[in-house]
């Protein structure tokens, strides 16, 4: 019997395969196995392109803000964006606009 590792999130032993997938039951982190698993999330763009802190994107649509009559533009540059984990998973300041949240499937890598 071929011993399993253990979970990259958790470092726990008490994992277990579940088809081609490695499962933790302690803190449920799936995986597979041989795959790179740094625990680094990945963000991509609407293009598919992952994305980086620092990148400039643009947005590709307009985009209505929330308590506010402002509408963001089609093809505003952003600038130095940075990446955070959660529903808007971009943190950035636009000119003109102050700080904000995107989300990433609504900006394009330049």
């Amino acid at each position: 019997m071929s011993e399993l590792p253990p979970c990259p999130k958790c470092q726990s032993i008490y994992t277990y395969e579940d088809g081609a997938l490695l499962m933790c039951p302690e803190c449920g982190n799936e995986w597979t196995p041989g795959a790179d698993n740094s625990g680094e999330p990945e963000f991509k763009d609407a293009n598919g392109n992952l994305l980086a802190d620092g990148d400039t994107v643009t947005v590709i649509k307009d985009l209505k803000l929330k308590g506010s009559s402002q509408v963001l533009k089609v093809g505003t540059k952003v600038k130095n964006i940075r990446l955070v984990e959660g529903d808007h998973n971009i943190d950035c300041k636009i000119d003109g606009f102050g700080a904000m949240k995107l989300k990433s499937e609504f900006v394009k890598k330049i």
